[in-house]
């Protein structure tokens, strides 16, 4: 008898007769003698309905109330989630975040799990019964509620996964698997048997959208196996597993690109140690992640600009922050663009192949691609580009490093 973890988003709750279709799928997994856990989104569209109302309100809703209304939609999936299994004859309970013990930090609408103690889920187990758990959500140490920003839902799984040592997280979503590139940009684009937990979490943080980073960092953590498939049909989907030798040998495995970007510049900062780490700490300090930092150095060595990206979500606050920060060191001003985009090239074979930055760059240039920023890892080389260059910029480097094959 195996523990198995299932996930579904929002597309495969996106109504009452798709919630019983997955009930359906649910019952199926516990008569072939597994325990099944379920973790669900809320219903397509429902999160951003409520963040709506919200902003008919007010253009800056406090963020604490935010967690309070967001966190509505999963429970209601939870509970109907619930009841279906039990119309088809099976024990069922709905849990929010707080009833299943997870824990998290303070950061409201972007919190991160700090534990889960889960006992109501062994309980309930024990019991015979399915729990259903609500994504998207927990509470900190003062009880209030937190989310943990969007497709959370995917971090509850693999976390509830974790902490009950699970045989299987499964996330059942409206495609089946993770692809090379987003096949709705590259029809091409071809299924992954198979992907490790470091290029998964590489492309999950590029702009693919199949998976929260998050959730990869938790799988990879605590060596939590994951598969990525369709709620929609019984395609077996995408493994997410250890790095082994047969990935060694594919140079790059996927093209990933995030239209959520925006770029920021503060202009003749003063080139004296300790101001970059002044501005960046200023921006952590409002839970701000930054993404790429590039610093140049103007000809008379005594001022430097400095370029980083967030995400558009965070460009207003992070621009502000910015204006203040270069008001403060007299530097020559800000500004910002959002018409801007973020591709990258992936693969776990990059680290012992020469050559595959150089092979992007050229590929970009000779379709008059301009290249404004460049961050690389081991298994990872990304570009920030002009937006209206994106799908050219996937489809030729998809093509160009031969991945439909």
């Amino acid at each position: 008898m195996a523990l198995i973890v299932q996930k579904y988003g929002g597309t495969s709750v996106a109504n009452t007769e798709r919630i019983q279709a997955v009930a359906e799928r649910v019952v199926a997994a516990a008569k072939q003698g597994n325990q099944v856990v379920v973790v669900v989104s809320a219903m397509a569209g429902e999160t951003d309905k409520l963040i709506r109302f919200a902003h008919e309100i007010t253009d800056q809703p406090d963020e604490r109330e935010m967690d309070m209304l967001l966190s509505s939609g999963e429970r209601i999936t939870s509970a109907l989630t619930a009841i279906a299994i039990q119309k088809l004859g099976s024990k069922s309970m709905s849990f929010t975040g707080r009833q299943v013990g997870i824990i998290t930090d303070s950061s409201h609408t972007k919190a991160m799990i700090e534990h889960i103690e889960a006992g109501r889920l062994r309980t309930a187990l024990k019991e015979g019964k399915i729990p259903v758990v609500a994504g998207f959500q927990g509470i900190n140490e003062f009880s209030d509620v937190t989310t943990l920003g969007r497709g959370g839902s995917d971090t509850t799984a693999v976390a509830i996964a974790a902490a009950l040592n699970a045989d299987l997280c499964e996330i059942y979503t409206d495609v089946e698997g993770v692809y090379t590139t987003d096949p709705r940009i590259v029809k091409e684009a071809r299924k992954l048997d198979k992907i490790s937990y470091d290029e998964m979490l590489e492309m999950a943080s590029l702009g693919a959208k199949v998976l929260h980073g998050r959730s990869v960092e938790f799988a990879k953590k605590y060596n939590v196996p994951l598969v990525v498939r369709s709620s929609f049909n019984y395609a077996p989907g995408t493994l997410v597993v250890k790095e082994d030798k047969d990935m060694e040998k594919i140079v790059v495995s996927g093209v990933a690109a995030d239209k959520n970007q925006a770029r920021i510049t503060i202009m003749g900062v003063p080139d004296t140690p300790g101001i970059a780490a002044g501005i960046f700490n200023d921006i952590a300090s409002s839970n701000i992640v930054v993404d790429m930092i590039v610093q140049n150095i103007s000809s008379d060595t005594k001022a430097t600009d400095i370029s980083f990206t967030v995400s558009k979500a965070d460009s207003k606050k992070a621009f502000e922050i910015a204006k203040n920060v270069s008001d403060r060191l007299y530097a020559k001003g800000v500004n910002m663009n959002s018409d801007v985009a973020k591709v990258s090239i992936i693969g776990v074979g990059m680290v012992s192949h020469f050559g595959v930055a150089a092979k992007m760059f050229e590929t970009l240039a000779k379709e008059g691609v301009n290249i404004m920023m460049i961050s690389t890892s081991e298994i990872k080389v990304s570009c920030v580009i002009d937006v209206k260059h994106s799908d050219t910029a996937v489809k030729i480097l998809h093509d160009v490093f031969e991945l439909a094959k």
